[in-house]
């Protein structure tokens, strides 16, 4: 590409991030036919396909690299522009973090962005195997990730590793795990996974047997609504420490494999742009991972 056509990245970034050409063309506040000319445009200088118009529309590689290159301007540009008591100028930094996280420390950890009214936050969740595929496309700055793997152009801090646990209902535990853990319990037993990425059910019993294991199982996209599912004794399945230790306490839970636990170490990839705000959100979640999360000694 020679000059960047910001224009037509505006329209890329929109028809990625809404879903469709319409909903894009409403974003930018222009027609349907304006926003499909200017990505034509920045095809033509780009010399190749930047989205595949499916539903809905998808990026391509070349067209994910420039949306995260228009994203970081952006940043960029916001930085410079903001001042004090200006609402209507503040950034939007999107980050994508596993649903746990989001249940337990990331809100402390936001918190005084959030009050401070210093940027729009955008939330997305995803399994901690996955949200670095979001930050590799360009779709947010930053990630919570169990991946190790570096992207060109981030940074990459280590927060310390969540402590899952085997739990259930005693109740629960009584009728389907009377003879202990064995192994066929837990091929007869339902258990509980998050929806089909999540693998740390998969690991925990692989780890424990020392062989894959096959097992009945439901699925919940929810953290509260996983919580209420295992109290009340529908089935079995892995919570971080953080989440089910009152309720260990209490004794509504209780470990189907006492001394056994699967630590999943996380990392915070972000965007190598150093600006008040993403420094301070970097700083944040760091200080706030790694006071709740396990730390090597």
């Amino acid at each position: 590409m020679s000059a960047v056509d910001y224009r037509g990245l505006a329209a890329l970034d929109a028809v990625i991030e809404h879903g469709s050409f319409d909903k894009a063309a409403v974003a930018l506040s222009i027609t349907q036919s304006a926003v499909s000319q200017r990505i034509r445009l920045l095809e033509n200088d780009a010399g190749e396909l930047l989205v595949v118009r499916t539903q809905p529309p998808q990026a391509t590689e070349a067209g994910q690299r420039l949306i995260a290159h228009y994203r970081q301007v952006r940043l960029l540009e916001a930085a410079l522009k903001q001042r004090p008591g200006q609402a209507d100028e503040r950034p939007d930094i999107a980050i994508a973090v596993n649903a746990d996280s989001a249940a337990t420390w990331l809100q402390e950890a936001v918190a005084p962005l959030l009050l401070s009214d210093a940027c729009l936050l955008r939330i997305r969740l995803d399994d901690q195997d996955h949200t670095l595929s979001q930050l590799r496309e360009g779709r947010v700055f930053a990630c919570v990730t169990s991946e190790a793997t570096r992207v060109a152009g981030t940074t990459a801090t280590p927060l310390g590793a969540m402590r899952y646990l085997c739990v259930a209902a005693p109740a629960f535990a009584q009728r389907w795990f009377k003879e202990g853990f064995t192994l066929d319990a837990v091929q007869k037993a339902p258990a509980l996974v998050f929806d089909r990425k999540d693998a740390l059910l998969d690991q925990f019993l692989g780890r424990h047997f020392g062989q894959p294991v096959r097992y009945p199982h439901h699925a919940l996209s929810s953290s509260e609504g996983f919580v209420r599912f295992l109290e009340a004794g529908y089935a079995y399945g892995m919570l971080p420490v953080l989440q089910c230790e009152a309720a260990l306490r209490a004794g509504a839970l209780v470990e189907l494999a006492p001394g056994a636990s699967l630590n999943v170490p996380l990392i915070w990839h972000a965007w190598d742009i150093q600006t008040p705000l993403t420094r301070r959100l970097t700083e944040q979640v760091v200080t706030t991972a790694r006071k709740w999360l396990e730390q090597e000694d």
